[in-house]
């Protein structure tokens, strides 16, 4: 049995605790529903992060894998040489979206056109640098893509687990316990009634037994 509330058995607190008790539901009804299309995005999203994840994983083993095939045909102080410079610079944009009132990040790649694609000569180098340096070249995007989604996936996962706290304390706290004082102010006022009802049929054949 849900713990009952520590207030006056009146007409006005039962009409009140009834007002209450019609919000918490609606609020319910509705935390319910966020929490439901909220679990979906998040689904979108892992599913989203998963893809990435596996896309990154497969160019970065292919970018690193050549570029060890390079270290082996090639001097260290050549392949130092080769990628000291960048051949181009990235700029970062921050911004935000809104995803079900979460105010998650978004995150935008500006690559600069200047610049040769190979900051080296060809003459120096093996072709395993050229495709690893391409490799790599591609992934940064997807690496910045993924690092937004997986951050949006766990302030979706805090935000659920928040969403969830507030429904279970609505469904399995406050309104059993509005619903149990209801019942009481209820049984309480019918109590006070009929004992009113009983008092004025004594009175009422006290005065007829006086007559």
């Amino acid at each position: 049995m849900a713990e009952r509330l520590n207030v006056n058995p009146t007409r006005m607190e039962l009409k009140r605790l009834k007002t209450r008790l019609k919000m918490a539901v609606r609020g319910h009804k509705l935390l319910k529903d966020k929490s439901d299309e909220m679990i979906r995005r998040f689904m979108e999203f892992a599913n989203q992060n998963k893809t990435l994840r596996e896309q990154v994983e497969v160019q970065l083993k292919s970018a690193l894998t050549t570029f060890i095939v390079a270290k082996a045909v090639s001097d260290d102080a050549v392949i130092q040489e080769a990628v000291a410079m960048p051949s181009k610079s990235v700029k970062i944009e921050l911004d935000s979206q809104n995803v079900m009132s979460v105010e998650v990040p978004l995150i935008s790649v500006k690559s600069s056109t200047e610049g040769d694609k190979y900051p080296y000569s060809f003459s120096g180098v093996t072709a395993e640098l050229d495709n690893s340096v391409e490799v790599m070249n591609g992934l940064l995007e997807s690496m910045v893509k993924l690092a937004e989604v997986e951050k949006t996936c766990n302030m979706l996962a805090i935000e659920i687990e928040k969403n969830r706290r507030r429904v279970n304390a609505l469904e399995y706290v406050m309104i059993p316990q509005l619903e149990e004082t209801i019942r009481f102010i209820t049984m309480k006022l019918d109590e006070n009634e009929r004992s009113t009802i009983v008092r004025l049929v004594k009175v009422k054949a006290m005065l007829a037994e006086e007559v």
